[in-house]
Order: C-alpha cells, then structure tokens, then sequence
C-alpha cells in the first residue's frame, strides 16, 4: 500500500478536513549505475577537495552561497532553520479563485489528497463546490522544511492538490525574441490560415492519455529484460508494510461552521491575511472543529 507523504487537515474558514497527501505521480525513469567496464565494479563517487584533491569527510562539508564568481559566503544550519517555515500539519487555504485565471505554466507537481476515517462529508462538500462554482482553492503547505503554494481542485471523485510555482520562478516569454504583430506582418495569408486550420480540424481527436506511451522507455526496458534473461539473473521485490490511517474525525454542524465563518470574513480580502502571515502559523487552538 502506498505511504502517506503527509498527514494533517485541510483547512478552509472553521472547517478542517483530516486527510493524506498522496503521491499523484510516479516516475517512470529507469535507474543506471555506473561501474568500471574492466571487472564491472561500482563507481564511486567522493567528495573531493577541488584544490588539493583530498577527500572531504562528511562532517568537514559546509554550505555556502556563491555570490560573485569564486566569492563564497557559508550558510550555517542554524540560519537555515531560522529561515525555515513552522512545520506544522494543515493545508490552509487562503482564497478560492477561478480555475481559468490561473496560468497552467505554475503548476509543477500533483498530489492527491485523501479523505481521513468519517472525514469523508467534509471532504465530499468541498470538492463539489468547488465543482459546482468552478474555483479551485489557493492554499499554503508546510512539506517536510520547506513552505509551496499550492491549488486544491477537484478531479473526478477525489481533491488534488497541485503544487504551485512562485512568479519569480517563471521566466517571461517576452524576455525572449519573439514574432510579434500580425500575421501578415510575416507573410502569412488568409488562404494559409484557413488551411492550417482545416488541418488541425482534420486531426482533432478526444483527449485520451492511454494512446501516449513513453516508447524509448518500453523499447529499452525490453532490451534489459532480454540481457537480463540471456545472464540468467533473477530480481527480488520487497513488499512495504501496510501503513495504517487512524485520522478519526467528529460529527460537526457544518451549517453552524460555514455561517461562522462567512460572519468571520465579513467581505474581507486574502491581501489582509499577508500582514499577519507570521502569527497564522502558530497553532489555533479551539478556533476550529474536525469536520
């Protein structure tokens, strides 16, 4: 069964929500090692002093920022974890937005999120008004030591949480050379483009993510799986133990939580929120029920 990456609440006005983050990927990459091509050792890689070309033992390593070329200052642990957001276990969801105003160039990785034991009214609440109103939920994450912006949506039966990039991560496409203008302002002619679309038309299909295999992929794992056959190798998988859910949950009135907190927001803007970010990670005992 697969491991829960997370465990904690989805938090949306006094509503929480006990769930798990699920993976929503898996990588499909095949995994190479190096060995010496004379008697089929593994290589090993060492950390290597780059002037005296010593090896550096683990607790001599440090890291450090290169802020000019060649010109280093060390970053000491304490400084990272100063700078480290509180961990601490909820998905707080700071606006709900439409879903078609969010450029697809910021999300970055999937996630499904799993409803906890009788958490599952909550759970299924949200996903349809979110469905019905076509928002999806603007939320901040703590994942092990590092804070990602993130958007809850709905797919299918279940919630999925995408991690956002930040917009000092993406790069402007106007930062590049690119044809601007009209069309015909590089020749294009009307003629051309009444073909072009008929042949896009003429190619049109319906979404099915099945047709699209990784045929590199397929191709080699055959080739390994032939030479692994022809040396008469065997492999040897390992079970995961089971990992057992106890997130229980409480009977609430969700009426009386949704009305407290529309009265708590009073028409006021997710910007107001920003100032107080710091104080929001503390821990908000007795302001909010399990639903």
């Amino acid at each position: 069964m697969a491991r829960p990456i997370w465990t904690g609440t989805l938090s949306f006005g006094l509503l929480n929500v006990p769930v798990s983050l699920m993976a929503g990927e898996r990588s499909t990459d095949l995994k190479f090692r190096m060995l010496d091509s004379r008697d089929r050792k593994p290589i090993r890689f060492e950390r290597v002093n780059a002037e005296t070309g010593e090896e550096v033992p683990w607790k001599e390593i440090v890291k450090a920022f290169e802020y000019d070329k060649g010109s280093y200052v060390v970053v000491e642990a304490e400084d990272i974890k100063s700078a480290a957001p509180e961990s601490h276990e909820s998905i707080d969801v700071e606006a709900f937005v439409d879903a078609d105003e969010i450029d697809v160039r910021y999300y970055e990785k999937p996630y499904i999120l799993v409803p906890g034991k009788k958490a599952e009214k909550g759970y299924v609440l949200l996903r349809e008004t979110l469905r019905s109103t076509g928002k999806v939920g603007v939320a901040r994450v703590v994942i092990r030591t590092r804070e990602y912006l993130s958007a809850v949506m709905p797919l299918g039966d279940g919630l999925v949480l995408m991690l956002m990039r930040y917009p000092q991560e993406l790069v402007d496409p106007a930062d590049y050379a690119l044809p601007e203008g009209k069309p015909s302002s590089y020749r294009v002619t009307g003629r051309e483009l009444e073909m072009a679309a008929q042949l896009i038309e003429s190619m049109a299909a319906k979404w099915t993510p099945g047709d699209y295999r990784d045929e590199f992929r397929e191709r080699l794992s055959e080739i390994i799986r032939k030479r692994i056959k022809a040396k008469g190798a065997t492999a040897k998988v390992t079970e995961e133990p089971e990992v057992r859910e106890d997130a229980a949950t409480n009977v609430v009135d969700f009426m009386a939580l949704l009305e407290k907190s529309l009265k708590g927001k009073g028409g006021s803007k997710p910007a107001a929120k920003k100032a107080t970010k710091k104080a929001s990670k503390a821990p908000r005992k007795g302001s909010r029920r399990s639903a």
